[in-house]
């Protein structure tokens, strides 16, 4: 034993007694902040993992099994069209209408299917901030412009960051997709079924997520009064496309079915209990049959165990840090109201940095905004936020960063930061 080899475990004993003993156990921040990390992994918990992350997962096994690599290929892959590629992949957040962590399994699903760099970034950022409920409620709440800004923003962005992680990344992206080439000889699994089977768990996705509008009549508020009944209907039609494509037998989906059903008539938490009861006896049923739904099972656990520590330890330090929506963390508020006033480069920068650390659950950005707006926040910082901020997430960051390592991640969020800042910085001239 030599002390060559063993300073840095003793550094890091060291490192940890000093923490320890320091810690400002008592203080009120502090305890208050620690609180908050934890009301918050409670909320992500209750709203987020059974209805949103669960279906994403199957999603993105669904994606690595059953999704023919070939049209993937053809749709996102560098030799699609650039007009296509880039078109579908910059307005999927018009029928996703996620947040920043849900989108992430689907993100990584079709980027190791073969998608290319620039569309899968593309992806990347338009899942959550491409968002039709959100835009419209931005214009309705904080104005026409701001919600114009924001949706041209969006789209924009989308197709630019992608296009620049395309070009930056060439080298690397032209070795790998070359390698997924090869690997897509010889599929010849029937793209209708395939899409039509994810298309029944988007609709699934979307519906059972639904968000109450701020209106209790028109479109939006008889969509959301249908959600279940709409949700329904696409469980029945994945059924379906299981039983008659992919080999699961009628007596495994009833199994699932009957008691699920028997359960959401229970009681008012029974449609989530019964979620979580299908998502239980659906896993049990695909190990059971083995093959081709064994392996969907497989690859869906596999994104799961890859993600959802990475996510929920980011939602407990960003709760930390800047705590719950309408609460502090270890950051005073008033300290982001100040640096957020005007139109200047430095608030600016704030804004969109800020956000892009900051965990926004869907929708919930246009009422902290309205409240930061109402502090002084100028309208330039606002935009900033608004694009950066939905996209981006101090939990979404640490995923993206296992699948496309630290170098691409950090200059996907330099890319997201930088043009939020020039954009808000420009319509705060404008505005």
């Amino acid at each position: 034993m030599t002390w060559r080899t063993q300073w840095r475990p003793l550094l890091l004993l060291a490192g940890g007694f000093l923490l320890a003993f320091h810690l400002p156990v008592g203080s009120l921040r502090f305890d208050r902040a620690v609180l908050e990390a934890l009301h918050l992994a409670k909320w992500y918990a209750r709203e987020h993992v059974l209805l949103c992350l669960v279906p994403a997962f199957f999603i993105a096994g669904a994606i690595a099994v059953f999704l023919n690599r070939d049209a993937v290929m053809r749709y996102l892959g560098p030799r699609a069209p650039k007009p296509l590629d880039y078109a579908v992949a910059s307005v999927s957040g018009s029928v996703l209408a996620v947040c920043s962590c849900t989108v992430l399994p689907l993100f990584a699903g079709i980027y190791r299917m073969g998608a290319g760099l620039g569309p899968a970034s593309a992806f990347l950022y338009s899942g959550p901030a491409v968002n039709v409920l959100a835009i419209i409620l931005t214009a309705r709440i904080l104005g026409p412009e701001l919600g114009l800004a924001r949706a041209l923003g969006a789209v924009i962005f989308s197709v630019l960051i992608g296009l620049l992680m395309q070009l930056i990344f060439r080298g690397e992206e032209n070795e790998r997709l070359a390698a997924a080439d090869e690997d897509a000889a010889g599929e010849t699994r029937p793209l209708a079924r395939s899409a039509w089977t994810l298309a029944a768990m988007v609709g699934l996705l979307v519906f059972a997520n639904w968000g109450r509008p701020s209106a209790d009549t028109g479109l939006w508020a008889q969509i959301f009064q249908a959600k279940w009944i709409l949700s329904a209907a696409f469980a029945l039609s994945l059924g379906a496309a299981l039983a008659a494509w992919f080999s699961l037998s009628w007596r495994s989906l009833a199994l699932v079915a009957l008691p699920v059903a028997a359960l959401a008539l229970l009681s008012p938490w029974g449609a989530t209990a019964a979620f979580g009861a299908g998502v239980l006896l659906l896993s049990w049923r695909l190990l059971s049959e083995g093959g081709e739904l064994g392996e969907w099972f497989s690859e869906s656990w596999g994104f799961a165990k890859q993600i959802l520590p990475l996510l929920l330890g980011g939602v407990l330090v960003a709760g930390f840090l800047l705590g719950r929506p309408g609460h502090e963390g270890l950051i005073p508020a008033d300290w982001v109201a100040r640096a957020v006033g005007g139109n200047s480069l430095a608030a600016n920068f704030f804004a969109a940095l800020a956000g892009a650390f900051m965990y926004f659950a869907t929708l919930t950005e246009v009422p902290i905004l309205q409240g930061l707006m109402g502090a002084g926040m100028g309208k330039g910082p606002a935009l900033a936020l608004l694009l950066a901020g939905p996209a981006l997430s101090l939990p979404n960051m640490l995923v993206i960063a296992s699948v496309l390592g630290a170098k691409k991640t950090a200059v996907f969020v330099l890319l997201v930061v930088v043009m939020a800042t020039l954009s808000g910085l420009l319509y705060g001239a404008l505005f």
